[in-house]
């Protein structure tokens, strides 16, 4: 874990890379904001290969290095901690090599000792980014976001290179806010709402006002491969949140994924060997553990492993409702000189009995008072998920100018029980509605891959990274439900009879999302101005079968979606302008309707189209986004009459909005993280034109979240913590009839951190809505008036100790 006390000139590091084609010298060039060559700064480098070692140097104290490509091939640089010039660093990571390096001001000649030949080669100057495509980038002042994230194809990026709103999410926010779900974590990012009552088995997302669904989230980029359900963060180093469309740099998502993408970067072993352990307590009865361990090996530490494990169990805020949960994961991976390699395996189940969730679908335009979630509306309701895969991947560099990457990985998906499903309908003004209740029992396989090669090269005085990039999604799926249902009311409800399950089920559908695309990222005037291009040529091939067998409907579409994005630093590393259209694509409708003119017509996939113009600026460790975004999507409506009707794909959702993200540290030991949304959601074009011009369902106009950290100055280790998110009311249907009111939530936190013994001990307290407000919290689905359901009050504890 980086301490909070790193310099903030380290943390504020500016970065730009470019490769240009030559042999001989290579020169590593890095960017503005640290400190002086001669001044002294905190070195921490482990013992790894020498070029590796000069890289990070380069990176870390702005410096430009020349050296002999061949000369230090296959060297290995010592591990060098500590506080020392650049002088110091650099004559102890070249002891015993042969090498000696000469600095004159910001750059460095690596050569042979005098004693050695003076034969040289041929110079030839190539730059370095601060973060490699592979490398994970460093975390912000503050250490709750990082500097960078993934950008599908493209790898690793600064923040401030990336012309998207982008937030990456690290282990440390993930460990201090105890967090144990993505939706969690998310809580802290003010585009993100939920569409799933708390404690449903199922964490679904709306980003930008459009649905992000749990199968849809990615791991390192692939899609298919996350555990489904309440994804675990254990095992996680960053969660990614990406707004916006972005098949261009992923592929497809299973969804669509319009509103953004959330991809899960997996932990990886640290140079320095880790045992945690961890004993927590959530109201009312929850008790678990968690268990962190890693390590590394070899003579450069170039081997890794990383085991997370967690088991919780007992009884859930739900009245009558317990919950189990198990968890491993293990990571290996090899970080050589030119080749990188990974290989993740988890195992992720969970469970209930004594009731679920419901969500709430409305028949009045009446909305009764939200009910107190701990009210158990299913109290018979049990399921399973169960979730277990392996991932692998790997990346060789063969020079500094061509690399190639590939990944490859395999999902199964099981589950049973009343796990969704589970709705109060049609309810009026009293409470009173009708349960429906859907028993399930099914398995989804997934195999998630892609490969891609990423040249880097010149033209005049133009830096090139070109990207080739293919993806293949495979997903087979088998289900089978039954249902029943029965009268209730929301206040005082029935215990209801649970339906039994099916006891088979069949294949009932196959899918492959299958691209290629083309992406070159320019760099002009020493990289204050970067141009990316690119095209996807995406295939949806999907088959549906019946109960028999016998298939039911076939879908063999693709389309071609362009992108185009610009980052300009005007004013140097510490201002970013940006803007962006790029399209995303998601399945297209077949016509269903047999009293339809065109009865079973199947659409080409839908080109999601976002048009956005932003400013990224730092100071001092404090850094904001802000954002002006258009996303339209198409949607298949009805024209005509209403017993011949002809259905279209020229409907149309248009959300308009403002975004203002901020984290960091304001002044010293005091952390923001949060921001604000200002959105217009618009139903554009409607079926036979009854909705058009209404607001889009599930769009509230303003929504926000702010959270802050003081660490108390008089109480070393101690550390106060508080957060505050709301939303203005929403409609839940498309004719605007049903509203559900603004609301609003307070979170409390606090924590400490000591030694004992030598040994790193760590207290956690949280309370989630601390005033116990009970509140319907958002909107279910654009085509059905279902509104979700607030947490109640919800106390948890965690001790934590590393060994």
């Amino acid at each position: 874990m980086h301490s909070r006390k790193s310099s903030r000139a380290q943390l504020s590091l500016a970065t730009a890379r470019a490769f240009a084609l030559a042999a001989g010298f290579t020169s590593l060039a890095a960017a503005q904001g640290v400190p002086a060559p001669a001044a002294p700064m905190t070195v921490n480098l482990p013992s790894q290969p020498l070029r590796q070692a000069l890289d990070k140097l380069a990176r870390q104290a702005n410096l430009q290095i020349a050296y002999p490509e061949g000369l230090v091939a296959g060297k290995l640089a010592p591990a060098v901690s500590g506080q020392f010039t650049v002088k110091q660093t650099l004559d102890r990571l070249l002891a015993g090599s042969g090498l000696v390096a000469t600095v004159e001001g910001t750059s460095v000649t690596v050569k042979e000792a005098p004693a050695a030949s003076e034969a040289t080669l041929p110079t030839v100057k190539v730059s370095a980014t601060s973060t490699a495509p592979s490398e994970l980038p460093k975390a912000h002042a503050g250490q709750q976001v990082a500097k960078g994230a993934r950008l599908g194809a493209l790898g690793n990026l600064s923040v401030m290179d990336t012309p998207f709103n982008i937030t990456s999410y690290t282990a440390e926010l993930i460990e201090d806010q105890q967090a144990r779900t993505v939706a969690d974590v998310l809580v802290n990012d003010p585009s993100v709402r939920f569409t799933t009552s708390n404690g449903h088995m199922y964490e679904n997302f709306r980003v930008r006002g459009f649905d992000v669904n749990a199968s849809e989230l990615a791991i390192n980029g692939m899609f298919g491969l996350a555990p489904v359900g309440h994804s675990p963060v254990e095992f996680v180093e960053r969660v990614e949140v990406l707004k916006g469309p972005s098949a261009l740099f992923s592929g497809m998502a299973p969804g669509g994924g319009i509103g953004g993408v959330i991809n899960l970067v997996p932990k990886r072993a640290a140079n320095d060997p880790l045992t945690e352990v961890s004993l927590g307590y959530q109201s009312k009865g929850q008790l678990g553990g968690t268990v962190d361990v890693g390590h590394r090996f070899g003579d450069a530490k170039q081997w890794g492993v990383r085991v997370n494990g967690a088991y919780s169990d007992g009884d859930t805020e739900l009245d009558g409702q317990s919950k189990k949960r198990e968890f491993l994961s293990t990571a290996f991976d090899y970080q050589g000189e030119s080749l990188t390699a990974s290989l993740d395996a988890y195992h992720s189940k969970e469970s209930f009995e004594g009731g679920t969730p419901a969500m709430f679908w409305f028949s009045t335009p009446s909305i009764p008072e939200a009910p107190d979630p701990r009210i158990n509306q299913f109290r018979t309701g049990y399921g399973e998920l169960k979730s277990d895969a392996v991932i692998g991947r790997a990346e060789y560099e063969f020079n500094r100018h061509l690399s190639a990457f590939v990944g490859a990985g395999f999902r199964n998906y099981d589950y049973s029980g009343f796990i969704n499903g589970t709705h109060a309908r049609q309810i009026n003004a009293v409470g009173n509605y009708t349960g429906m209740m859907v028993g399930q029992l099914g398995s989804s396989d997934s195999v998630s891959s892609e490969a891609g090669i990423r040249g880097r090269f010149g033209t005049g005085g133009v830096q090139h990274e070109l990207v080739l990039h293919a993806t293949n999604l495979k997903q087979e799926d088998s289900s089978n439900t039954t249902s029943s249902s029965f009268t209730s009311n929301i206040y005082r409800p029935v215990t209801p009879v649970m339906v039994a399950l099916p006891t088979t089920a069949p294949k009932t559908g196959e899918s492959t999302l299958s691209s290629w695309a083309l992406v070159d990222t320019m760099s002009f005037m020493g990289e204050a101005v970067r141009l990316t291009l690119g095209l996807r040529d995406q295939e949806v091939d999907t088959t549906s079968y019946n109960t028999a067998g016998a298939v039911t409907g076939k879908y063999d579409e693709h389309a071609v979606t362009p992108s185009v994005a610009v980052v300009v630093k005007p004013w140097g590393a510490g201002v970013s302008l940006y803007a962006n259209y790029v399209q995303g694509l998601s399945k297209g409708d077949s016509v269903t309707d047999a009293a339809a003119t065109n009865y079973q017509q199947v659409f080409a996939p839908y080109k999601t189209e976002q048009k956005e113009l932003g400013a990224k600026w730092s100071v001092r460790g404090f850094s904001n986004t802000a954002s002006l975004f258009e996303i339209t999507k198409p949607t298949l409506v009805a024209l005509g009459t209403s017993t011949r009707p002809t259905y279209t794909d020229e409907g149309e959702k248009r959300v308009r909005g403002i975004e203002w993200n901020t984290f960091g540290e304001v002044v010293p030991h005091v952390r923001l993280l949060g921001g604000a949304t200002y959105t217009q959601g618009v139903l554009t074009k409607t079926a036979y034109n009854r909705n058009n011009g209404k607001v889009a369902v599930g769009a509230p106009r303003w929504q926000g979240n702010l959270g802050a950290e003081w660490d108390l100055p008089w109480i070393q280790g101690f550390t106060l913590s508080g957060r505050v998110f709301a939303s203005t009311s929403q409609y839940l249907d498309a004719a605007n009839t049903q509203e559900i009111p603004g609301w609003s939530q307070y979170d409390f936190g606090a924590r400490y951190t000591t030694r004992v013994g030598g040994r790193k001990l760590a207290v956690h307290l949280n309370v989630a809505n601390l005033f116990d407000r009970h509140y319907y919290s958002g909107s279910f689905s654009d085509s059905t008036p279902i509104a979700t359901l607030g947490a109640p009050r919800t106390v948890s504890a965690t001790v934590s100790m590393s060994f």
